[in-house]
């Protein structure tokens, strides 16, 4: 079937609804909810799939874009996360999407302020980490092993570093993506080109055993959905949708720089947060000429926004922490730009949300409906494999095994193929982003050059991947072209000189 998401394809399979009964309805659209609705159509299910917003409307859009391999849990002690995280890695990066995951090398700078135990202490979490690699069967090949580094390279990696007290710095490697939100798309429109159906502004009011009542966000018209089970993968809101799950949301925000600002890293950093032993700011330059620094950990009472907002006192943190490591500290108005996001931690009585496991639960209410929560971007898959096969046992469904651990997103292709792709002259970006539909998205220019341009000044963005965004990605408004299926809205200077080219691009959609 076919993998595209538009508005046409949104208002037939939206009015079809009524008419029949799914075995399975999937609310919540991040990289979980988009993860299981593919896991279930994969199977041979009929899935109907909603989210109140858009597709990586939540916390899927807000990470940090890296794809961990579960250093932080061998510290904790969690063997099991670590070992998991590590797995999912290895098929993200070799099988499910090895055009939007690629190795990137981050540099831990060994200062005088830094105890010889601690960096002794770190060195052997990287040999741990790097046990885990090999463990998941990942080769060295596509992702190469910790080593030491002198001073004078550690300085050759990242220039901003401050000289004074640097003796020298730690080298590893993780996976990072392209773009997390990217991710969830692929997602989306891999479970759609298996017959699911992918609708997008259609918010859940109530859910049970037979299904849910949901109400269409563009007509205000309510509508009953019939399914055979139902999971529920509203991240943090899935308290809202579900009796008795307990959750302890925490923020985590970002900082946006322009990369200039930090002036020719080659390697992102990990700088050790002063009186914690296992926690850093990371530093994370993107190919898109922005460079984000993150991540805190505030606790979050009250009701759960749909958009978070960071703080002044974390953004303040973030540039403290920050320029204990730098020559020259980042100023507040060297900021062009913050984000934040909450994680969906279940509470486990903790004390802090730092201290608050990281693994995933799948809980079974009373009503049969399947809640998913906790985790990492990085588990999305197992996640919904889990939550999937939770809702074959309560629905009683006749399904084959879970396929996802091997099975290409759309784009997906060996690297040696994407590269070539690039040999032939498109545009690099494009094949990093969309893969083997780089060639589809850059021949939308062949009747309007202009859409091979940036849409914003010094932006690397271009108009092909908003007008691909409308016809295939189901993108219905600017705001989704310019916060999710790209990134452009994260810097306002940058959003405000896209918009008119985006909101043309919706309305040529509509007309046509």
């Amino acid at each position: 079937m076919n993998s595209s998401l538009n508005a046409a394809r949104r208002a037939r399979e939206l009015a079809e609804l009524p008419d029949r009964v799914v075995d399975l309805l999937v609310v919540g659209l991040g990289a979980t909810g988009a993860g299981a609705a593919l896991d279930a159509a994969a199977r041979g299910l009929s899935v109907v799939a909603i989210d109140a917003h858009d597709l990586a409307f939540g916390t899927s859009r807000w990470s940090s874009k890296l794809v961990h391999g579960g250093l932080r849990y061998l510290a904790s002690g969690r063997l099991d996360v670590a070992r998991e995280s590590a797995v999912e890695r290895d098929a993200l990066m070799r099988r499910i999407a090895p055009h939007l995951v690629s190795a990137a090398p981050f540099v831990l700078p060994l200062t005088t302020a830094t105890p010889r135990a601690q960096g002794a202490l770190t060195w052997a979490g990287l040999l741990a980490g790097d046990a885990l690699r090999k463990g998941a069967g990942t080769p060295r090949s596509v992702l190469p092993p910790p080593r030491r580094l002198s001073a004078a390279r550690t300085r050759e990696l990242a220039p901003a570093l401050r000289a004074t007290g640097l003796r020298g710095g730690l080298l590893s490697w993780d996976g990072r993506l392209a773009d997390d939100a990217r991710l969830v798309t692929a997602l989306a429109r891999t479970a759609a080109a298996h017959g699911a159906r992918v609708l997008t502004r259609v918010r859940a009011l109530w859910l049970g055993a037979g299904g849910a009542l949901v109400r269409d966000e563009l007509t205000g018209e309510e509508l009953r959905v019939r399914a055979r089970a139902v999971v529920n993968a509203t991240g943090v809101w899935a308290g809202g949708l579900a009796e008795g799950v307990r959750l302890r949301p925490s923020r985590g925000t970002h900082l946006v720089l322009r990369s200039s600002t930090l002036g020719g890293l080659r390697a992102g950093l990990h700088v050790p947060i002063p009186g914690e032993l296992n926690r850093f700011v990371l530093v994370l330059p993107q190919p898109d000429g922005r460079t984000y620094v993150g991540l805190t950990d505030e606790p979050v009472d009250g009701p759960i926004p749909d958009v978070p907002e960071p703080s002044e006192a974390e953004i303040g943190f973030l540039l403290d922490v920050l320029a204990g490591a730098l020559e020259t500290p980042v100023r507040r108005r060297d900021v062009a730009g913050a984000f934040a996001g909450l994680r969906p931690l279940l509470d486990d009585g903790h004390g802090r949300t730092a201290d608050i496991s990281r693994r995933h639960a799948v809980l079974v209410g009373r009503n049969r409906v399947v809640t998913v929560v906790g985790g990492k971007l990085t588990t999305y898959r197992r996640m919904a494999e889990d939550a999937v096969d939770a809702a074959v046992r309560v629905g009683g469904l006749s399904a084959g095994p879970c396929r996802t651990r091997a099975l290409p997103l759309v784009g997906a292709a060996p690297r040696e193929r994407l590269a070539a792709l690039i040999d032939r002259g498109v545009p690099r970006r494009l094949v990093r982003r969309y893969g083997a539909e780089a060639p589809a998205v850059a021949r939308l220019a062949d009747d309007r050059p202009e859409l091979l341009e940036p849409v914003a000044p010094g932006s690397p963005v271009l108009g092909v991947e908003l007008a691909w965004a409308v016809r295939h990605e189901g993108a219905l408004d600017a705001e989704d072209l310019l916060d999710r299926r790209t990134r452009i809205g994260l810097v306002p200077e940058d959003r405000a000189a896209a918009l008119a080219l985006a909101e043309r691009l919706v309305e040529e959609s509509a007309i046509g």
